[in-house]
C-alpha cells in the first residue's frame, strides 16, 4: 500500500512539473528578427508587420551591401544582409532617397515593426519604412561574399537574392562586340548555367566597356516577366568585376574513369582522356598522375610528385590521337576487369601493370590506382614528364571524401591545380592566388564513384578559348562483362570538345 501511494504522489508531482514547464517560458524575447526567419514569413501576400508574427520581435540588423549612389541598384531601395542561425541571408528595405546615404560597409539596426513585407516586380522587400527607421551604428563592417555557380543561384532563389555573390569565370554570351558596353541585359555563362546581368543606363559604368570573361560580383534580385520569375545579377559598380585573362586551352582533358572494376582492382583500372588538337606523344611528350590519400598523413609536401603511396606517374611518350578522340590510360585493356570485353582496339596511350611496375620516375606498385573510397583522390595532366612540387597541372579532377590535403603553411603544400570547369588561381571573393586544391575557393570534388560503375565526366570544352562551355558532371554508367566500348565512349552525355 504504502508503494502505490509513493508512485501517486510521484505521478502528482511529474504532472505538476509538467503544467509548470508548458505554463512559464523563463528568458526574455529577442527584439531582433533573423533576416531568415523574416522572409520566411512571405507567404505569398503581404504581411503587415508585427511582434505577434515576428515572435516578439520588432527590428533586424544587418550589414549595408548596396550602393545606391552609384546608380545600380532598384530606385529608393537599401540591400542589407546579415548570417544569423547560420544562414546569410539579404533583404531590400524600401527608404526612398534616403538609401544613397549608406554606402555598403554600414551597419544598420532596423525598425520593421508596422512594416509591410511584400513582393515587387517579384523580389522581395519591406515597404512603409521611413528614412528614420534605419539607424547606423558603425561602418566599415567586413562584408562576406558568397562565390556560387549559377545553376545554384537559379535553383535557390530565396537563398541567395539579396545578398552579395560572385559567379566566377564566367563569359558574356555571345561574345561582345568591339565597343559594347555594361548598359542593359547581358547574359552570363559560367559553364554550370546561364543568368542575366542587369546595368541600369545612368549606372556610374553603364558606359564602360563590356569584358568578355571574368568574375562577376553582385546583388541577386528576382524579376518577373509574365509568369516567369529568375534571378538577374546587379554589380554595384565596376570594381565588382574582376577581369580575368585568356585561359590557355589544354591538349588534354579528363573525361571519365573506373575506380572498381569486376574482380580485382589491381591491373584493372583506368582513365579516359580526350584530345583537344592532334597529339603526336612520340615528339610532345605528357604525363598523368594519380593520387589516393588513404588513411590519416600529413598533407604531400611534394604534392603530385609525392611518390611512395600516395601518387603514381604515367608517362606518355608514344602513340598519337586526334582532336575529338578518346584514349585510355591504366592497366589491362578490358572494360570491367578480368575477362570482360577486350577494348586494345582502342587507343590506348600507356598500358602499365601498376600492381607489379612501379609509377615512372615515383609512385609504389599499388592494387588501388583509383581511390573507390574514403578519403578524397584525384587525377591531373602535366606537359612534359617532368613532375615536381611546383608543376602545374594542364587538366586536373578531385573526387571522393575529406583527409588531410591541404596546409596553408607557411609554405603552402599540396596538390596544385589550375584553371578548370571547378578550380581557379584566382579566389573570386578576394582576387588572390590561390594555386593548390583545398585553399580559398578551390574545394570542390566531384562524388564518390559508385561502386562497380564508370564514372562519365560529361561536359562540352571549346578548345580555342580553354573554357568549360558545359562543366563536367558526373553519370554512373553500368558495366558488364560483355559491355562493347562504345558505352563508354558514344553514350548520351560524353564530353564533346566544340571549335
Amino acid at each position: 500500500m504504502k508503494k502505490v501511494y509513493l508512485l501517486l504522489v510521484l505521478a502528482m508531482a511529474a504532472g505538476i512539473s509538467s503544467c509548470k514547464k508548458n505554463n512559464y517560458a523563463e528568458g526574455t524575447l529577442s527584439p531582433i528578427i533573423a533576416v531568415v526567419d523574416l522572409r520566411a514569413i512571405y507567404k505569398g501576400s503581404d504581411v503587415v508587420l508585427n511582434s505577434s508574427n515576428m515572435g516578439g520581435a520588432k527590428e533586424i540588423v544587418g550589414v549595408v551591401i548596396s550602393n545606391a549612389a552609384a546608380g545600380n541598384s532598384p530606385a529608393g531601395v537599401l540591400v542589407v544582409q546579415n548570417n544569423r542561425r547560420n544562414a546569410v541571408r539579404g533583404i531590400s528595405l524600401e527608404i526612398g532617397s534616403a538609401a544613397a546615404n549608406y554606402v555598403p560597409g554600414d551597419s544598420v539596426i532596423v525598425q520593421v515593426d508596422g512594416a509591410t513585407l511584400t513582393k515587387v516586380n517579384g523580389s522581395m522587400r519591406v515597404k512603409g519604412l521611413t528614412e528614420t527607421s534605419v539607424s547606423k551604428v558603425a561602418d566599415n563592417r567586413p562584408i562576406k561574399v558568397q562565390s556560387v555557380p549559377s545553376a545554384t543561384l537559379l535553383a535557390s532563389p530565396d537563398v541567395y537574392e539579396g545578398t552579395l555573390v560572385t559567379i566566377a569565370k564566367a563569359v558574356t554570351d555571345p561574345e561582345p562586340q568591339q565597343g559594347e558596353t555594361y548598359a542593359g541585359d547581358k547574359t552570363l555563362n559560367d559553364g554550370f548555367g546561364k543568368i542575366t546581368m542587369h546595368t541600369e543606363a545612368n549606372a556610374a559604368f553603364a558606359s564602360t566597356e563590356l569584358p568578355f570573361s571574368a568574375n562577376f560580383t553582385g546583388i541577386p534580385f528576382a524579376v518577373t516577366s509574365g509568369t516567369d520569375t529568375r534571378l538577374q545579377l546587379w554589380p554595384r559598380t565596376i570594381d565588382d568585376v574582376f577581369t580575368l585573362a585568356a585561359t590557355k586551352p589544354s591538349p588534354i582533358i579528363i573525361t571519365g574513369y573506373l575506380t572498381n572494376p569486376s574482380g580485382s582492382d589491381g591491373n584493372y583500372e583506368y582513365i579516359q582522356f580526350k584530345a583537344t588538337k592532334d597529339i603526336d606523344f612520340s615528339v610532345t611528350n605528357y604525363a598523368v598522375v594519380t593520387c589516393n590519400n588513404a588513411g590519416t598523413n600529413p598533407a604531400p609536401a611534394n604534392g603530385w610528385a609525392q611518390g611512395l603511396a600516395k601518387t603514381y606517374k604515367f608517362n606518355l611518350t608514344s602513340g598519337t590521337v586526334k582532336k575529338g578522340q578518346f584514349f585510355y590510360v591504366g592497366g589491362n585493356k578490358n572494360i570491367w576487369g578480368k575477362g570482360s570485353t577486350d577494348i586494345s582496339s582502342s587507343n590506348w596511350i600507356n598500358s602499365t601493370m601498376y600492381a607489379e611496375i612501379p609509377g615512372a620516375d615515383f609512385g609504389n606498385v599499388t592494387t588501388n590506382l583509383l581511390a573507390n573510397s574514403g578519403n578524397v583522390a584525384g587525377i591531373a595532366v602535366f606537359s612534359g614528364t617532368t613532375v615536381t612540387a611546383s608543376s602545374v597541372p594542364l587538366d586536373v579532377i578531385m573526387y571522393g571524401g575529406g583527409g588531410t590535403v591541404y596546409s596553408a603553411g607557411p609554405p603552402e603544400i599540396g596538390y596544385r591545380i589550375t584553371n578548370t570547369d571547378y578550380y581557379s588561381t584566382i579566389n573570386p571573393v578576394t582576387r588572390t592566388d590561390q594555386g593548390f586544391y583545398g585553399g580559398g575557393t578551390n574545394t570542390s570534388k566531384l562524388t564518390l564513384p559508385t561502386d562497380g560503375l564508370f564514372s562519365q565526366l560529361g561536359g562540352v570544352y571549346d578548345a580555342l578559348t580553354g573554357r568549360w562551355v558545359t562543366g563536367r558532371t558526373v553519370t554512373s554508367v553500368t558495366l558488364t562483362l560483355t559491355s562493347p566500348i562504345s558505352t563508354i565512349e558514344t553514350a548520351t552525355g560524353v564530353t564533346m570538345v566544340q571549335n
